[in-house]
């Protein structure tokens, strides 16, 4: 008879074959090998710890940790402190290759990519005590599913927080809790479509998961050119029977440069004229270092503005906490066409409200916004020790800044040398919808860099592009 059993490793059947086709250990080895060169077992996979799968097979540890050790030898696992035993081989070359970058991508020594604030300033233990503060003094009907729209609760509140700090206009009926700002431009483009809008106006350059959203939503995501003064408002003219634009008027990403006062006033007026709808992502809003942040356009003309925000730049994208802030038309929309959304759970809705309502949040942003304005100028300096004939743009805000390289370099190719270097950067290029575009440069992020790196990381900087003239 055939032995086979199951383990952790995706329910894999291994077949052991018959007591008589040799040692124990040999028999695991050769069914392990055979399922990782079928591809059963994909690379990346983590094995069962191997009392685990001793426990599962029915044999000893032995017979399981000898098996292991032999398909190391031979290139099919690798083991690593704290990682356990993961499947190295694959006769898929590209398949192989994902798993490598992914892995580069994950251990980067040098974040210099956009889009993390500093994990490492997480607030661990005020996270911790406010969620086992819900768990043990929430009335036992908070865990029950949660309302259309979010917990009453932190909707009030991020209202109130909003309108001091923000400058928005609205009440706890208007907000709506989501995922992330993804997630409510998502929600939000299929509520456009319902309504009869086909497209939407989206920065260019901007933030190409946004306009993605705005395609695989059905809509068309049309180009609008960004510049020093932000979103050309002028050019919103051009495109006949457009009725909503999304746009990052605090802090425009990638070129991090502010919506000019009378583009604000123009684009509402556009808005008005067209009977359409502003999209407002209030992107990297609370960093700002050289001044006080300017107000949410929202507050201007609550009822052609739909504002998002996430907690994904301040505290942590894993929570996937955010919200959106609409007119009663829009939010109605939302909690009757989309009632089962997702949301963030109901503890975490009530742990990230207490954070609020105790001020936790606020010295959180206050000591972000003081260690990221030091960790900025430190970039700077370093960038112009070391690399005097690049140029950086972008106001002292937010989370990034813009290293202008000459037209020499191969900003790809810079990209791609520097992770081989334990860096990870961004092309500027990569943000663009079109060709049509004289931008040459990188995008620097520096919210998830160490501070005692900076240095570092730029000399590793100037290396990569010094290899890619």
């Amino acid at each position: 008879m055939w032995e086979s059993q199951t383990n952790l490793a995706g329910d894999l059947l291994l077949h052991l074959g018959q007591p008589g086709d040799g040692p124990l250990h040999e028999r695991v080895k050769r069914a392990l090998r055979t399922a990782i060169r079928q591809g059963s077992i994909e690379v990346g996979t983590a094995l069962p710890p191997s009392r685990q799968l001793a426990t599962d097979l029915g044999c000893s540890r032995w017979a399981v940790t000898e098996a292991y050790s032999q398909l190391i030898a031979e290139g099919y696992l690798e083991a690593q402190t704290g990682s356990g035993t993961r499947v190295r081989w694959s006769n898929n070359p590209g398949a192989d290759s994902r798993h490598l970058a992914a892995r580069h991508d994950s251990v980067a020594r040098f974040d210099l990519a956009p889009g993390l604030p500093d994990l490492r300033a997480f607030p661990r233990r005020r996270w911790a005590d406010a969620i086992r503060t819900q768990v043990t003094t929430a009335a036992f009907t908070e865990f029950g599913y949660p309302p259309p729209g979010g917990h009453l609760r932190l909707r009030r509140l991020l209202a109130e927080y909003l309108g001091r700090s923000r400058g928005v206009s609205a009440t706890p009926q208007d907000v709506t809790v989501c995922m992330s700002v993804t997630d409510g431009v998502r929600r939000i483009c299929h509520a456009l479509r319902a309504e009869g809008i086909t497209a939407v106006g989206c920065e260019e350059p901007g933030w190409t998961r946004l306009r993605d959203v705005v395609r695989s939503a059905g809509l068309d995501p049309v180009p609008i050119r960004a510049d020093s003064g932000g979103l050309r408002t002028d050019d919103l003219a051009q495109y006949s029977g457009l009725r909503a634009v999304l746009t990052t008027p605090a802090h425009q990403f990638p070129l991090g440069t502010v919506l000019a006062p009378e583009r604000r006033a123009a684009l509402l007026q556009w808005a008005r004229q067209v009977d359409g709808v502003v999209l407002e992502d209030d992107y990297d809003a609370e960093f700002r270092y050289d001044r006080r942040p300017v107000a949410a356009v929202q507050g201007m003309d609550p009822s052609r503005v739909i504002l998002f925000k996430s907690l994904s730049k301040i505290l942590s994208p894993a929570l996937g906490i955010g919200w959106i802030v609409a007119p009663p038309r829009w939010t109605r929309h939302l909690h009757q066409a989309d009632q089962a959304a997702s949301q963030p759970s109901v503890l975490d809705q009530l742990a990230f409200a207490s954070l609020l309502e105790s001020g936790v949040y606020d010295r959180h942003l206050r000591a972000c916004r003081k260690r990221y304005r030091h960790r900025r100028d430190a970039l700077v300096q370093a960038l112009a020790h070391q690399l005097p004939g690049a140029p950086v743009s972008g106001i002292a805000a937010g989370l990034h800044l813009i290293l202008r390289l000459p037209a020499t370099v191969d900003t790809a190719a810079v990209v791609t040398t520097a992770a081989t270097r334990s860096l990870r950067i961004a092309d500027l290029a990569a943000y663009h919808a079109t060709e049509d575009h004289a931008d040459h440069g990188l995008v620097l992020g520096y919210g998830n860099l160490a501070d005692n790196t900076v240095t570092e990381a730029v000399r590793h900087l100037h290396e990569a592009i010094e290899e890619s003239r």
